[in-house]
């Protein structure tokens, strides 16, 4: 196979990076790790994080080589979030990069688009179907993922992707919406007493005030 040595001066849009921080979520909650945070995302949630459900938002952005990302992970893990990460045509050789320095990467993803990855990232499922119902969750996502995170705002969602959870057998974790954290709490717990083979998400990094 024909190596790349242009790899490490290949770039990607980046909205930020923060390092030594922890996993806020999911399986890896409270666990230690860099994020790299991609620009750009279609799908448009509108309690996204970072500002991606306004277009007319000025968000930041700036393209970063390869290699200037690589020099900036310090923890074992990197965590690939956006924006949707599967935008980019660039992502599977990005992964690969990171594998190759001897770190883990995990992907966080609404599922709605894909590209192949290697086999050892992990897959963080966060549908958002039922927000946008032009950007389901692609067959192939479901069958990819390592774990699913819902984010829980009317309790609803259950009902919604019932059919897809059934036939899983990965950790299905519900995540109250964070801006109306108090309603949705004591709701996620109501759907936990009633479904006990889900678990708890709770945004850790957000109690702790850390990135």
């Amino acid at each position: 196979m024909m190596i790349d040595t242009n790899i490490g001066s290949k770039t990607i849009p980046i909205h930020e990076t923060f390092q030594q921080t922890i996993q806020g979520e999911g399986f890896f909650a409270g666990t230690p790790c860099d994020f790299i945070r991609l620009a750009g995302c279609p799908v448009q949630c509108h309690y996204c994080d970072t500002g991606y459900a306004d277009d007319s938002k000025n968000l930041p952005r700036s393209n970063l080589t390869f290699q200037q990302l690589i020099k900036q992970l310090i923890s074992p893990r990197v965590v690939i979030s956006g924006g949707e990460p599967f935008i980019h045509k660039q992502l599977p050789e990005l992964v690969q990069e990171i594998l190759a320095n001897h770190k883990s990467v995990a992907i966080e993803t609404s599922g709605s688009f894909w590209q192949d990855i290697p086999p050892a990232t992990w897959i963080t499922l966060s549908p958002k179907g039922h927000i946008s119902p032009q950007y389901p969750v692609l067959p192939i996502m479901w069958q990819r993922a390592n774990e699913i995170k819902l984010v829980i705002e009317t309790g609803e969602e259950l009902e919604y992707y019932a059919p897809q959870l059934s036939q899983l057998n990965i950790p299905v974790f519900l995540q109250p919406e964070w801006y109306t954290g108090d309603r949705t709490l004591n709701l996620v717990l109501e759907l936990l007493r009633k479904n006990p083979q889900y678990r708890l998400s709770v945004q850790l990094h957000k109690y702790l005030n850390v990135p």
